[in-house]
Formats: structure tokens, C-alpha cells, sequence
């Protein structure tokens, strides 16, 4: 994994600082070690960034996590948008539930993918990218009703 390494003086290192904020926030952070280091009179911070999978973004970059925002009424045909809004709903009242961010239930990458491939069964969820065992058991039965009654309105 790629490091990057900084130093910010105890005093007077603003400068520094932002350079550090820059970069943790350009990019996909593994790890970050922090030291004090007093020698020869200069007290400083040293910081080690680890990076994940290779690549740290380039300086100035937007944060590597985030994505484009992707408009899916425009994406979708109108039917599976009507769907995709009602999953959205589903999602809501779940995390709301369980006290836990609506991503953490399913992403809109999901529920999308979820309404293209036409999922009518926990073992075709299950085959959803990113949606483990976990998330089958805890949110699946709701969301396969969900879309049966869509179904059948």
C-alpha cells in the first residue's frame, strides 16, 4: 500500500494542516499513524497516511469515495422508477427501524440493480453486489413483499 508522510509544527503549522486535510480527504484512507516528536528543539507532528488499493488521488482531488451523482428517473424506464421509489420508501421505514443510515440497508446502486434484474427470490437478491447473507436475512422478506404488491397493483 502507497504511504504519504507529514510533518506540522506545534506552532504555526496551519499551513501543514490543510495540506494533511487536503489529502485524507482526496482519497481512500486505510490507515493514519500519528506521532509527537520532540528532537533538537522542534516539536512537531509526524503523520503516516496509508492508502487502500494502491492509489492515492492527486492532490486537490475530490474524495475518491464519492461518486457522480446518478439521476435514476432518468436511468430508468418509468415503471422500474416507480418501482425503484417504492424500495427507496421500504428503505427508509427500515433504517428508520433499526436506527441506522439508509445506505447501510441497501444502496440506490442496489435497489436499482435490484429492480433491473427483476430480484423475486432471497437467493436472488443474495446475488446483488455487495448484499451479504446479513442483509438477505434482515431486510429480504420486507423488500420481496414490497415488490410483489408492486407487482400486483
Amino acid at each position: 500500500m502507497p504511504y504519504d508522510f507529514f510533518q506540522i509544527p506545534a506552532h504555526g503549522g496551519a499551513e501543514a494542516a490543510e495540506a494533511l486535510n487536503r489529502r485524507l480527504r482526496s482519497g481512500r484512507i486505510a490507515a493514519v499513524r500519528k506521532e509527537f516528536v520532540l528532537a533538537e528543539g522542534a516539536a512537531f507532528w509526524a503523520f503516516c497516511v496509508e492508502y487502500i488499493d494502491g492509489a492515492a488521488a492527486p492532490s486537490g482531488a475530490r474524495n475518491a469515495s464519492k461518486t457522480a451523482k446518478v439521476d435514476y428517473r432518468e436511468l430508468l424506464p418509468e415503471a422500474d422508477f416507480k418501482r425503484y421509489a417504492k424500495l427507496r420508501e421500504l428503505r427508509k421505514e427500515l433504517a428508520a427501524r433499526d436506527a441506522v443510515p439508509a445506505y447501510s440497508v441497501f444502496t440506490n446502486e442496489q435497489l436499482a440493480a435490484i429492480v433491473q434484474t427483476g430480484v423475486d427470490s432471497l437467493a436472488a437478491l443474495g446475488k446483488i453486489g455487495g448484499v451479504g447473507e446479513a442483509r438477505v436475512a434482515k431486510y429480504g422478506e420486507a423488500l420481496l413483499a414490497a415488490l410483489s404488491q408492486e407487482a400486483e397493483v
